[in-house]
């Protein structure tokens, strides 16, 4: 058990499997995840990042303002009173707060701009509370753009950014109510900071738009290249189906014929007959399987195809119905309306001995419809039978495809199935 163990440990696929677990985990994903969902998580890996940066420089600023707060002299510079504790406190508790639910998706992003917002306002205080000094002349004023900064880098839109670009034009109206006047160097020291918090947005929001940008279309062609894998492995199973079982089953028919053609005794010649269509039975499935695999299976047709075969071979009325505008879908979409409509008509010959069986396949707006309707015994849903697995497969494909699988049946009333699926699952 010892060494099997340990070639399994070094298998590659394993390890690889492993990854990919890991990081789903870490993420929070399924393994049905989608392009835009896989954005998704990127987007709000990288909010996350960036707010607990921002966490960070606040518990710098926290540090700096009680060094103001126990210097006597930066104290009064500011003019400083015991409610500058308090919103000391206050600023260092909502800072808390906020990294405790920065990575919920919805709220970590709304509490980080409302807090955001009020470190702002904080600054704009300090900047306009002192006298003489304060205001256009304070040398605080630069945090400012540092301020510009941080909004665009967590929420890179014009809205979003505006409190900090406001917060210049609030510091010469505060410089104004205060009776202090701008001169000509402040209103230069205005216009020279909104060029500033202009080429800081235009750059980091471009910055920004252009990186998303990028990191959607490396997880769209991601996803191109593991669907063209996909066809690719397809069209080498297919080839390999084709060419190996096919000629399998065609050397069964030929010989089927050869030995029924030598056989005299008309009960052997029944047992090879029935081979032989048998034979030419699992060759047929075998092409629509390889059809479906290459993507050029005509649905409707194939049903219809089928249908017909079906019905010559059990001598069962079946009559087959198509409405709405035939659309192109999935391979596995195909796949699943082909396999149920096999699992109805073969359950209704073998158990419900019905007189007629109706299919009907409908193409809707959004959606494609199978119904298949027979007047046989008919049976109770609830009540399958031990170790017949066919209902259970139908609702597996129909959930696994976001499709919706409906069993109207009772004893001496028929059965009636309904399946429904996405146009495009």
């Amino acid at each position: 058990m010892e060494p099997a163990l340990a070639l399994e440990d070094d298998n590659p696929d394993s390890h690889r499997r492993a990854r990919v677990r890991a990081v789903l985990e870490r993420r929070k994903l399924t393994n049905s995840i989608s392009a835009e969902q896989a954005a998704a998580s990127w987007e709000q890996e990288r909010f996350v990042a960036r707010a607990r940066a921002l966490f960070y420089a606040r518990l710098m600023f926290l540090t700096l303002g009680l060094a103001i707060l126990a210097v006597p002299a930066w104290s009064s510079y500011f003019d400083f009173s015991t409610f500058a504790f308090a919103g000391y406190f206050a600023m260092l508790l909502y800072s808390v707060a906020n990294f405790m639910v920065i990575d919920h998706p919805t709220a970590g992003r709304w509490v980080t701009y409302i807090t955001l917002c009020l470190d702002l306002i904080i600054v704009v205080v300090l900047i306009s509370k002192p006298q003489v000094g304060g205001g256009l002349q304070s040398p605080l004023l630069g945090t400012q753009l540092l301020f510009t900064t941080l909004f665009a880098i967590l929420f890179p839109k014009p809205l979003a950014i505006l409190p900090s670009m406001l917060a210049l034009p609030i510091t010469a109206r505060l410089d104004l109510l205060l009776n202090r006047e701008v001169t000509a160097v402040e209103v230069l020291t205005i216009f020279w900071y909104a060029a500033l918090n202009f080429t800081i947005v235009y750059v980091l929001v471009y910055l920004s738009e252009r990186e998303a940008a990028a990191h959607r279309e490396v997880v769209q062609l991601q996803g191109d290249l593991k669907e063209l894998a996909v066809l690719e492995e397809r069209s080498r199973l297919a080839r390999e189906i084709h060419d190996g079982l096919g000629a399998s089953l065609s050397s069964m028919i030929i010989q089927s014929e050869f030995i029924l053609g030598m056989a005299k005794d008309d009960s052997l010649r029944s047992e090879i007959q029935e081979l032989k269509a048998t034979a030419e039975e699992s060759i047929e499935e075998l092409r629509r399987n390889l059809q479906m695999m290459r993507e050029d299976f005509e649905l409707t047709q194939g049903l219809e195809d089928y249908v017909k075969t079906f019905g010559d071979r059990t001598q069962v009325d079946l009559r087959f119905e198509r409405t709405g505008l035939p659309r192109k879908l999935t391979p596995d979409a195909q796949l699943a309306l082909f396999r149920i409509l096999q699992e109805c008509l073969s359950n209704a010959v073998k158990h419900a001995q019905p007189r007629q069986v109706q299919v009907k396949l409908d193409y809707d707006l959004d959606r494609v419809h199978l119904f298949v309707r027979d007047d046989g015994k008919g049976f109770d849903p609830k009540q399958t039978p031990r170790g017949h697995y066919g209902l259970l497969n139908m609702r597996e494909r129909a959930m696994k495809l976001g499709g919706t699988l409906i069993v109207d049946s009772a004893p001496g009333n028929g059965t009636r199935v309904s399946f429904s699926l996405p146009s495009s699952p």
